[in-house]
């Protein structure tokens, strides 16, 4: 399996294309929720995936302060294969790389809720009630480096 870091700017055209299709699969197709995916934050980010016999496999962004908020932020996290451990290792990269590239002491998601647990075993807490972001139940966590 094949680690890929890469500005928006360094990215292919087929990357772009497969990281984006996959983004469109499990966040609108996947959960049935019409959302704006293509929120402007892509631009300014750092994109972390996994690529298997040229499949991304696992993915996530890295979006800089004042993007989001006034910290380094993660999001738009998901695999392909749940349960191969891929989710625990694309994250453990995106907390390596907001703190290598963009100087992170504090890292903030807005997480499912479900996935509550996954990220309290990576050291996230959660810092807000539980909300709804188009019609998921999410939650405020950050990640104190």
């Amino acid at each position: 399996m094949e680690l890929i870091v890469k500005r928006f700017e360094d990215l292919t055209t087929r990357e772009l294309y497969d990281l984006l299709q996959v983004r469109v699969s499990v966040f609108v197709v996947e959960q049935d929720c019409p959302y704006q995916e293509l929120d402007g934050k892509d631009f300014l980010s750092y994109h972390v995936f996994y690529k298997e016999d040229d499949r991304i496999q696992a993915y996530l962004r890295v979006v800089g302060p004042n993007q989001s908020c006034d910290k380094v932020s993660l999001g738009r996290v998901l695999t392909v294969r749940r349960g191969a451990g891929l989710g625990k290792k694309v994250m453990l990269e995106g907390i390596r790389v907001a703190k290598e590239k963009l100087g992170a002491d504090d890292i903030y998601i807005e997480a499912q809720t479900y996935a509550k647990g996954f990220y309290e075993g990576l050291g996230f807490q959660q810092i807000s009630d539980e909300f709804l972001e188009d019609r998921i139940p999410h939650i405020r966590m950050l990640l104190t480096l």
